[in-house]
């Protein structure tokens, strides 16, 4: 079996992430040590709160993380977790991300939309990837969130819109690093459906 790690940095919904990865036939460990993230054969980055606090957080385990992702393993962020693979946020000023996949994290213009965006929408799928096998075009999956990520269309898995097209899915060039917008946790069958996908990488 996949030794799967969700990286425990103080923030993130862990435990709702265990439980879906569970139910997919996984044994996930929680933990922030740098030994047992580089020992896994997959890495769940999850993530609830701001981009300035999430790198602060990071910050001990930062070199593990780069260790892990440059030997071609998957790692999946979640929500937050998508966020912070990035080069760089405007939450809070300007932060910089980890700068694993290009681009940056913005807030949603004010609109007659509420901020955050909450709640089930539906997903585009851009391009071919096995963490969308058997999820099919304009899915309903969960999202809960003020800040969006801005890359160009080669790093979007999936796309949504909520007063502007947003990635609600990303990968690196070479398809090992990949994050959600949305809580594939909270997404029923086809959040479910995904995180199997994902231990199937793995």
């Amino acid at each position: 079996m996949a030794r799967i790690v969700i990286i425990d940095y103080g923030l993130g919904n862990l435990r709702s992430v265990q439980k879906g990865l569970e139910q997919v036939g996984a044994s996930p460990l929680i933990s922030g040590n740098p030994e047992e993230i580089l020992a896994a054969d997959g890495v769940i980055l999850p993530g609830v709160g701001a981009f300035g606090d999430a790198m602060k957080h990071l910050e001990p385990i930062k070199a593990s993380i780069y260790e892990y992702a440059r030997s071609g393993r998957p790692l999946l962020g979640i929500c937050l977790g998508q966020q912070v693979l990035m080069s760089n946020s405007e939450e809070g000023g300007f932060a910089k991300g980890l700068d694993l996949i290009p681009g940056k994290v913005l807030r949603f213009p004010k609109s007659k939309l509420k901020v955050p965006h909450m709640g089930w929408n539906n997903i585009k799928i851009k391009q071919t990837h096995p963490l969308f096998e058997g999820i099919s075009q304009n899915a309903f999956v969960y999202f809960v969130h003020s800040y969006y990520v801005d890359t160009a269309p080669e790093y979007i898995l999936a796309d949504c819109e909520y007063g502007l097209e947003f990635a609600a899915s990303v990968t690196n060039s070479e398809g090992n690093l990949m994050g959600t917008q949305f809580h594939p946790e909270k997404s029923g069958t086809v959040g479910l459906r995904l995180l199997k996908n994902f231990v199937g990488m793995c």
